[in-house]
């Protein structure tokens, strides 16, 4: 995407896009995110719980505090945000009820039935995960090996007949699938271009000045909703990793002589 370097801030998706799905930061990564940091406002915006962000991202961002305050983290795709200032403070959080998280996981079930979809034999962690403001399909479990997420669903045609029978259950709420596993359930409405939106508002971003780069910016796609936004964004569903690497040195080359 053109211009990229002329954006006021830059927001990543996390698995996928920074690092691979729920494998921590790398530190070629951790450094090229450090010198972005210098120059540029960043966000960081996932289907992860905060904690996830803690242990996948923050512990391998070996950055100096005081350029910590131009990083912004945007857990559950948008349904809590964060800000540094002597320390990582929550300025929403959009949490399910009991009788909400109650309604989606009986879905899940009556989805799992629709579809004649089969459970694995053999689950790593938790199938569906509570995440407090979104509810977290994972195929394989939560603490699934990356050798067996990469291959379950490449094309996405499990998750999508999933997530098309959810949503029949749920048409009250905003179904999206992200990482290499897994579908996100939150509020309706509250997805990343919600996530975004709110982030630009508060810190006054203009569409014009906003990159965007994820992997998921396919029709359904978790990242797919920030594309209504009209900021600027990029694609790495197929380069990945080494392709959002790529995007920040160039960023980097054209900014920092």
């Amino acid at each position: 995407m053109k211009s990229k370097d002329a954006a006021d801030i830059i927001i990543f998706d996390l698995d996928k896009t920074l690092s691979e799905s729920k494998v921590p930061l790398d530190p070629d990564m951790s450094a090229l995110l450090c010198a972005l940091l210098r120059v540029k406002k960043v966000a960081v915006i996932s289907g992860a719980a905060f904690k996830q962000f803690e242990a996948q991202f923050l512990r391998h961002l070996t950055c100096p505090p005081e350029i910590l305050k131009n990083l912004f983290l945007l857990p559950t795709n948008g349904a809590s945000l964060y800000e540094y200032k002597d320390g990582w403070t929550r300025l929403y959080h959009f949490a399910f009820t009991d009788k909400e998280k109650k309604k989606i996981f009986d879905a899940f079930e009556k989805a799992f039935e629709k579809t004649n979809f089969q459970k694995p034999e053999k689950t790593y962690g938790t199938l569906i995960e509570d995440r407090d403001t979104q509810i977290t399909f994972s195929g394989l479990g939560s603490d699934a090996p990356l050798s067996l997420k990469e291959p379950w669903d490449p094309d996405h045609a499990k998750r999508k007949a999933l997530a098309a029978a959810l949503a029949e259950e749920l048409p009250d709420f905003s179904i999206s699938i992200g990482g290499a596993t897994s579908i996100d359930v939150t509020r309706k409405g509250v997805d990343k271009a919600y996530g975004i939106a709110e982030l630009m508002s508060r810190f006054g971003y203009e569409p014009k000045r906003v990159f965007y780069v994820g992997d998921a910016l396919f029709p359904g796609g978790n990242d797919a909703s920030v594309i209504s936004l009209g900021v600027k964004y990029q694609s790495v569903e197929k380069g990945g990793v080494g392709e959002t690497k790529h995007i920040i040195r160039e960023i980097l080359s054209k900014k920092i002589s």
